[in-house]
């Protein structure tokens, strides 16, 4: 049996992840947010939902009693919760975390893409979002961070993904991709550890895509 944590469980992407992991009878979750009563009906004998703020260490301490794995789908605040991530982890002994991130943390998406990306995302929000990052990697977790392309609510699986270092190969990526890929990762947890996965569809027609 394996115990995850979802942080930010009311997320479009946490929802999705959601399903996808309950899909496999082994695993028991722990739906983290704000206001517990919008996931009241989700509470069964594999699913319990706990309110709490993912900025406070004390709650989240609270959260991590029996987990095997957090999952943190966050916003807001972002660096604070990280902060409080790391520190509630390191206090209860949890190593394994899967944290969504943004793409362009690095400055990694090239061209005409990353520039706009740039002009759609200034005012501060991929500083905190890499100031966050930064927290989990100067961390000793056994992290993984996931850099979304553009999201898009399509109904598919297909994803690929760059290290941290290299570019992006596409602009968007559905939720449900991103969510696949926690879902795997919970399942194989020992893969990707330590590392900053840039994820996108795939683009199979071989030319790039139009706005590079």
């Amino acid at each position: 049996m394996t115990n995850v944590l979802v942080l930010g469980a009311n997320g479009k992407i946490a929802k999705l992840a959601t399903a996808q992991l309950l899909e496999n009878p082994d695993n028991h979750l722990t739906l983290f947010l704000r206001n517990s009563k919008r996931l009241a009906d989700a509470a069964n004998d594999r699913v319990q939902v706990v309110e709490g703020d993912a900025a406070s260490e004390a709650d989240l301490k609270a959260a991590m009693a029996d987990a095997d794995i957090v999952y943190a789908n966050l916003a807001g605040s972002i660096e604070a919760e990280a902060k409080a991530v790391v520190a509630a982890m390191d206090a209860s002994g949890l190593k394994r975390l899967i944290w969504i991130s943004t793409l362009g943390i690095y400055d990694e998406v090239p061209g005409n893409f990353g520039k706009w990306n740039h002009q759609m995302l200034d005012g501060g929000y991929l500083e905190t979002y890499g100031a966050a990052a930064k927290t989990i990697e100067d961390s000793d977790l056994d992290y993984t961070i996931i850099r979304p392309a553009w999201l898009s609510n399509n109904d598919e699986v297909a994803y690929e993904t760059t290290q941290k270092g290299e570019a992006f190969k596409g602009t968007e990526v559905s939720r449900k991709s991103i969510a696949a890929l926690v879902a795997k990762l919970v399942a194989e947890p020992s893969q990707a550890i330590h590392e900053s996965l840039g994820v996108n569809k795939p683009n199979t027609d071989g030319d790039k895509p139009a706005w590079y």
